[in-house]
């Protein structure tokens, strides 16, 4: 059962890598960490289940500062979109000028 689960966090983690890569869109790149540190946390709990480890506690810390980089990650696609009028990831490199 366990390997079956960590099977499923290696492809969520990949499907992530991959759209990282991929995306232009802000928010898409997004998505696409959080499903990275989604396939993190269930690697985090399929460990705890096996080894019997306080994985869960990990993962529930893990899953808060997710939450906290999701809230700041939207502030400033938000601002991004204020300023420039678009959310393509290109446009954040005109704001360091």
């Amino acid at each position: 059962m366990t390997q079956v689960v960590l099977t499923i966090a290696a492809v969520l983690f990949a499907l992530g890598i991959y759209g990282v890569t991929t995306r232009r869109n802000a928010i898409g790149i997004l998505l696409s960490v959080e499903l990275m540190a989604n396939a993190v946390n269930l690697n985090l709990i399929a460990f705890a289940q096996t080894l019997g480890s306080d994985g869960q506690t990990f993962a529930l810390f893990s899953i808060a500062l997710t939450v906290a980089e999701v809230v700041v990650g939207l502030a400033l696609v938000v601002l991004l979109y204020r300023t420039r009028k678009g959310i393509d990831i290109d446009l954040a490199s005109d704001l360091r000028s």
